[in-house]
């Protein structure tokens, strides 16, 4: 199929943090994953597939579906172990995420959409969890933005159809702490009146991207492997 799901990304905050962001936008009022990536060092891993160049892609597309970022999120869910409590799970989010769904003529989502997260805007019902994981995890000063993007995509061949839930499977690049490595997110996309709405979910190992486990305070172990969450809102 041809490139699909979110595009363009900015990260999003809210008020100042949001004003400040947009003062990096481009014409188009998005900036790329590769302009964030200009915030990370210059021997991060790029973001991009190879073979992609996302300004030309939304340039090019026929329809460009922006996502509205005050209406999507994006969240990772863990599994850990705390000291005389037990199993516990914990769900960090942020509305810092923009992207754009880009589509062909015939409503097929096009190859070289993407989005990207702004890592240091993630929260859980936990502070001093958030603070660790941002300073020691993350390292998110120095690499401040999480980027998917898409190469692949299954299950939307014959395009979106009006009024209609359809599941499909995104492949891509999936940059996280300066690390760049494939992956493939389970979506599920809904045309309506102008508006995709949908959701998508991956796994990561944590050691994959280099991090090491946020093990600190009452937690004893956490699970080698990381949900990813996106939930989504674009329009046209």
């Amino acid at each position: 199929m041809g490139h699909s799901f979110l595009t363009r990304a900015r990260l999003l905050g809210s008020g100042m943090a949001a004003a400040a962001l947009l003062t990096l936008a481009v014409s188009t009022s998005v900036i790329s994953p590769a302009m964030a990536q200009d915030s990370t060092p210059a021997d991060s891993a790029s973001p991009l597939a190879a073979d992609c160049n996302v300004d030309e892609a939304v340039a090019s597309a026929p329809t460009v579906y922006t996502l509205n970022s005050e209406e999507s999120t994006a969240s990772y869910v863990a599994q850990e172990e705390l000291a005389s409590i037990g199993a516990n799970e914990v769900v960090g989010t942020t509305n810092a995420i923009i992207g754009s769904i880009l589509v062909d003529e015939n409503g097929v989502p096009l190859e070289c959409s993407n989005f990207a997260v702004d890592m240091r805007t993630l929260v859980t019902d936990e502070s001093k969890r958030d603070n660790f994981l941002r300073e020691n995890t993350l390292e998110s000063e120095t690499f401040p933005f999480a980027t998917f993007v898409v190469s692949s995509i299954e299950g939307l061949e014959d395009g979106l159809v009006e009024g209609e839930t359809m599941n499909a499977q995104l492949t891509g690049d999936l940059t996280l702490h300066g690390v760049t490595r494939p992956a493939t997110w389970e979506a599920e996309l809904t045309l309506a009146d102008g508006t995709i709405t949908g959701t998508a979910n991956t796994t990561f190992v944590i050691a994959d991207y280099e991090m090491e486990k946020p093990i600190v305070g009452p937690v004893t172990s956490i699970d080698d492997e990381i949900e990813l969450r996106v939930e989504i809102t674009a329009a046209s």
